[in-house]
């Protein structure tokens, strides 16, 4: 007679019929098996050499039905078609093959230009603006909102899908000539040739409030992802540059995250008085919120109690 097993590729047959005498035996299983079986029959290569087949993924899954007194029962059960969810892996997976083959200048997950990279192009730009007048520059530092607590619950993986995701999307909001780098494995960095800081600001707001409004799961909630910027103008140095765009990204997260922050050179954060304040007054509206959503929890208990 045949068996639900003989579907299967021979390499997923065994586990296939492992799984249905599970079920067979009444033992609980609520999940479903997947196996591949060849998509279609395949001739014999020129040569005499066999072609590998194509493989085609499915998902099972069984549910024992009624046992009788002779100790007899069967199964019925649902089979689809996962061949989608599989081709979409194996594409992610041909992307980060090809992208990690990049060079020492990029970075292995993205294919983005490195930190050295945006650096350089940035001193260029520098030594430009004293060379021409003061040409206008401004850096913007992207950062995923609570990417180390992202990767403590999903892992390195999904961390990874992440920031190649959110590189893919940065990289279609950036333009010529502009150029866009990876940092670290969290921060983002983009040279804005030509845009005054306000402009840049503008520029970053924009982006941020795209793909906040991309992973909203739907209209009224909270976007499932959110980011931050930091902005400073090009000017003096690269490291006093990139150090104020670090400091403005520091600021946007104290302040609660999903908005841009700006240091200016002459601003007294550098000495650490105005990161205190931005973090106490972050505390302080967290507090605010927490004790509001508490009130508004006795008003509808009241209210209900009322009816």
């Amino acid at each position: 007679m045949p068996h639900v097993a003989d579907l299967a590729a021979p390499q997923f047959a065994a586990d296939v019929s492992r799984y249905c005498s599970a079920v067979l035996a009444f033992e609980k299983r609520d999940d479903w098996i997947e196996f591949a079986r060849p998509a279609q029959e395949h001739d014999d290569a020129e040569g005499g050499e066999e072609s590998e087949p194509e493989l085609h993924w499915y998902a099972l899954n069984l549910r024992p039905v009624g046992r009788d007194t002779s100790d007899m029962g069967g199964a019925i059960g649902i089979l689809r078609s996962v061949q989608k969810k599989h081709d979409t892996v194996r594409a992610i997976g041909r992307e980060i093959t090809r992208e990690t083959a990049t060079p020492a200048g990029r970075d292995p997950v993205t294919g983005l230009a490195n930190r050295h990279a945006l650096c350089a192009s940035l001193n260029r730009s520098i030594a430009g603006a004293r060379a021409h007048d003061k040409s206008a520059a401004a850096v913007a530092i992207f950062a995923i909102d609570r990417m180390r607590a992202i990767f403590m619950q999903y892992g390195q993986s999904t961390a990874d899908e992440i920031r190649w995701g959110f590189a893919r999307y940065l990289g279609t909001m950036t333009s010529p000539p502009h150029e866009l780098a990876q940092l670290d494995d969290e921060r983002f960095g983009v040279l804005l040739r030509g845009l005054s800081q306000r402009e840049a600001r503008a520029w970053a707001n924009d982006v941020l409030k795209t793909f906040a409004g991309l992973t909203m799961a739907s209209p009224g909630r909270a976007p499932e992802l959110t980011a931050s910027a930091g902005i400073a103008r090009a000017e003096r140095s690269v490291d006093l540059t990139m150090r104020q765009a670090e400091l403005g990204l520091v600021m946007a997260r104290a302040g609660g995250g999903m908005q841009t922050g700006i240091c200016r050179t002459s601003s007294p954060v550098i000495s650490g008085d105005a990161m205190e304040r931005a973090m106490e007054e972050a505390v302080q509206r967290a507090v605010e919120q927490s004790g509001q959503s508490t009130r508004a929890a006795v008003s509808a208990s009241a209210l209900q109690k009322r009816a």
